[in-house]
């Protein structure tokens, strides 16, 4: 479970600002020597240490580039700075091609039962996830609904809900999962637990962008909440 979880995850490929070449070759440097100092860099890199530093503070803005205080001996610790995992993911990765080729050999290894309930208990976990620093069974409806838009809004998707014909319509305008879905259509069933999950009512799929549709919509029915059960 651990396992499908990290490829589902890998699937959201973080965007990096554009950065100028300088900083390109810092963050490469950094990326060969893992920890590095400010005078280190400056050696390295060609250019004076208060140079460095300008360009190091406008990557640690960015969530590029951390910072500690490492001691050795007697004396001020030295800092040194590493590359955070924003950092890790400017350099060019394959995590598309490696996420659909592990679901390929999940699904050429598993029964297609087997691969549908994973993909479930993914879905319940996330839920679990996006529940875990709040009293559901405290919360109306609305706000669990504001929430779980909170939460999806963290995993890479524009999330709007309305209140319309008697039930509750939830549109992903987009699908930060949708080459990996192209080829493996099981990813949708995660949308689905993570919402029937969490908000403890049946949600039914009305929209798809895997099916050509502009976004997708989950439909919920108002249920008092009263009768909404209490998560466990």
């Amino acid at each position: 479970m651990r396992v499908v979880y990290s490829v589902y995850q890998l699937c959201n490929i973080s965007q990096t600002p554009a950065m100028s070449s300088t900083r390109e070759t810092i963050l490469k440097t950094i990326l060969s020597r893992q920890q590095i100092s400010i005078k280190e860099l400056a050696e390295e890199v060609g250019i004076n240490p208060i140079s460095v530093r300008h360009h190091i503070i406008k990557l640690e803005a960015d969530g590029l580039v951390s910072f500690e205080d490492e001691r050795h001996g007697v004396g001020r610790p030295r800092r040194v700075y590493f590359l955070t995992s924003n950092g890790m993911e400017s350099f060019p990765t394959r995590y598309l091609t490696l996420t659909t080729r592990l679901l390929e050999k999940i699904k050429e290894t598993l029964p297609q039962e087997t691969v549908n309930t994973l993909f479930t208990q993914l879905g319940e976990q996330m839920a679990l996830d996006a529940s875990s620093n709040h009293e559901l069974d405290t919360l109306p409806m609305e706000e669990r609904l504001q929430v779980l838009q909170e939460f999806l809004s963290e995993e890479g998707f524009s999330v709007e809900w309305e209140l319309k014909d008697n039930a509750y319509h939830i549109k992903e305008m987009n699908c930060p999962y949708y080459q990996v879905g192209q080829s493996h259509p099981e990813v949708c069933t995660v949308d689905r637990t993570l919402i029937s999950s969490f908000l403890s009512v049946p949600a039914t799929r009305v929209n798809c962008i895997l099916d050509g549709d502009s976004h997708c919509t989950y439909v919920v029915p108002i249920i008092p909440i009263s009768k909404i059960p209490i998560s466990s």
